[in-house]
């Protein structure tokens, strides 16, 4: 795919949806990171059912240690891996305050440094907390890059150096917002709704689903 036709994407995208942001419900760059490290392997819908109860009794790392492991569990048993992720945010938590005076940091080593927190999950942080033009590539944007041919790769990273690299740089701040939002509601993983689609005509796909109706 040529650099005029991934400009013409993007601005398409840009025209559709012109300030993305994520889905989770947070309102401090500490909420974000619990949030975050929540949803691995589970809904943005479900983390916030979870969040909605938890944020007004715990949104610092203080807080949340003070809940304890199996106070945390309580709030948050709803979501898959609980166990683990009420382990490592209460890990994280105290890492927070030992390390950090109880502030999130602002780079990838740290960040990747806390217990829970994989590549993906800081990239999220730095992109949307701290307007780094860092690339979350989750299920989604592996899909859509792959599918349309923005940034085709076998893995994971590869998918996440090559959009670094390929996506014009007006629209990278924003990009992994819209690749998300577009590979959740449109460029689904079993029917691809491509008759939705405003890029439909500069997309790759050589499977395209142009009688889809969701």
């Amino acid at each position: 795919m040529n650099k005029q036709k991934r400009t013409e994407i993007f601005e398409r995208l840009k025209a559709a949806n012109p300030a993305p942001k994520t889905e989770l419900e947070y309102s401090s760059t500490f909420e974000l990171l619990i949030a975050v490290i929540l949803s691995a392997q589970a809904t943005d819908v479900g983390v916030n059912k979870a969040t909605r109860q938890l944020f007004p009794v715990a949104n610092t790392p203080q807080a949340i240690l003070d809940l304890g492991e199996d106070g945390l569990k309580r709030y948050i048993n709803t979501i898959g891996l609980y166990n683990s992720k009420a382990a490592n945010i209460i890990k994280t938590c105290r890492a927070l305050i030992d390390n950090h005076d109880g502030e999130v940091p602002a780079t990838r080593a740290e960040l990747t440094a806390l217990p829970g927190v994989g590549r993906k999950t800081a990239n999220v942080v730095l992109n949307t907390a701290f307007g780094q033009p860092a690339m979350a590539v989750d299920t989604h944007i592996f899909r859509v890059s792959n599918r349309t041919g923005i940034a085709p790769g076998k893995t994971v990273r590869e998918v996440e150096d090559r959009l670094l690299r390929r996506v014009p740089k007006p629209y990278l701040q924003d990009a992994h917002h819209w690749l998300i939002l577009h590979g959740r509601y449109v460029c689904k993983a079993r029917t691809p709704a491509c008759d939705q689609c405003v890029i439909v005509d500069l997309c790759e796909y050589k499977h395209k689903n142009l009688g889809a109706s969701a």
